[in-house]
């Protein structure tokens, strides 16, 4: 494509989910700053419009959970591509960047490129853990992959794949040494008192499917730990619906803090937090809260799922130590029970949190990289070479 060297750069930016969203609003002031005309457009969450990016469909219509669940929504799936598409053809940006949600920006990104523009991606989907021929519709759909992790870059370099890795910006984020105090004061909850955080997802599927399961599991505690506190954050309001219709259900006894956002205020008041698989695992690690990882798909999808996965983890703590700092419970191992007993356990064994405490510090020093500019250079590098 010829651009204009005058002209302010447009850039299209697609994301799926709320951690797409949060990388994407980064990404966005980064470029601002280095292009202050520059306009976005694609598909965002709120915390891209609060950037000022223009979101052409609701991102919430692109978070869906599971293998089987998906083919539900392929109808409006499909739609919603064909009219992404049909913007971008008729309004080209300069670059066409998608962020994580690999199933739908990957054939985005393949079809922006096949008609001239460039494209990048935001996020690598774990092609080193599963599905690893995914690497040749990544190398023909990007011009840039930037990944979060340096073993990511690694593999991309090993498949001649162009690759940038640009750090977390979590770990650019939150300090080393986070405030737990200041936490439990801001949120209203007791200061002496343990807490538990509960994070079933950020998705309706993975809340009805998590929710009530590590509910109960905080039941089971509770005989044990009646002075446990639970603080229960929601993406939005639907979410907090959701949860509170749930603790009714379920008739909890302990005292339950319910708030809309502020997930990292909640985990950073945690003692612990038990939390679906995802990048929230990334986040806990970031403020040395030691956690347990639990999850469940339909049988159907675990079935499909489980047989492609080559990786012996699935939590980022445990990735990126490549050991298991935290248990992963799994499918039919997670139980209320079993939830339970790995909750209490990292409670009240000090000398289990100083280990955990050592070995997340060293973790957080090595992706604290200035992720948003170094993704915005990368980015702003391979536009330049093209205008």
């Amino acid at each position: 494509m010829t651009q204009n060297r005058h002209r302010a750069p447009v850039f299209g930016i697609v994301a799926g989910e709320a951690s797409g969203d949060i990388l994407g609003a980064g990404l966005i002031r980064a470029l601002r700053r280095k292009y202050p005309g520059a306009r976005f457009v694609g598909i965002g969450g709120d915390e891209m419009v609060a950037e000022g990016f223009h979101s052409l469909v609701p991102m919430e219509r692109l978070s869906v959970m599971g293998l089987v669940e998906v083919l539900g929504r392929l109808r409006e799936l499909f739609s919603i591509r064909a009219r992404l598409m049909s913007y971008f053809l008729q309004n080209p940006p300069d670059v066409v960047i998608g962020i994580d949600s690999p199933d739908f920006t990957l054939g985005v990104e393949r079809r922006c490129r096949d008609a001239g523009m460039l494209t990048a991606h935001y996020v690598s989907p774990s092609v080193w853990a599963w599905r690893q021929n995914r690497i040749f519709k990544i190398a023909k759909s990007v011009d840039l992959m930037l990944t979060l992790f340096p073993f990511e870059a690694r593999f991309y370099e090993e498949h001649k794949v162009p690759v940038a890795f640009v750090g977390h910006p979590l770990a650019d984020m939150i300090p080393m040494e986070p405030d737990t105090l200041a936490a439990r004061r801001n949120l209203g909850l007791d200061e002496q008192a343990p807490v538990l955080a509960i994070l079933p997802g950020s998705r309706g599927g993975e809340v009805e499917r998590l929710g009530g399961l590590f509910l109960e599991a905080a039941r089971w505690i509770q005989s044990r730990r009646p002075d446990l506190q639970l603080a229960i954050p929601c993406v939005n309001r639907e979410r907090e619906q959701q949860v509170r219709a749930l603790v009714d259900a379920l008739d909890v006894k302990l005292a339950v803090t319910i708030v809309r956002g502020r997930s990292r205020e909640v985990m950073a008041a945690a003692d612990v937090v038990l939390l679906a698989s995802g990048t929230a695992t990334l986040e806990a690690m970031l403020l040395k809260k030691p956690m347990v990882v639990g999850y469940r798909l339909s049988n159907l999808s675990f079935k499909i799922v489980s047989r492609m996965v080559k990786s012996p983890y699935i939590a980022l703590p445990n990735l990126l130590a490549r050991q298991p700092l935290v248990p992963e419970l799994i499918q039919d191992d997670a139980t209320p029970e079993a939830l339970g007993e790995a909750v209490l356990e990292r409670l009240e064994n000090t000398g289990e949190r100083q280990r955990l405490t050592e070995a997340f510090s060293e973790i957080h020093n090595s992706l604290r990289q200035n992720a948003d500019e170094q993704a915005a250079s990368a980015i702003a590098n391979l536009i330049g070479g093209n205008r």
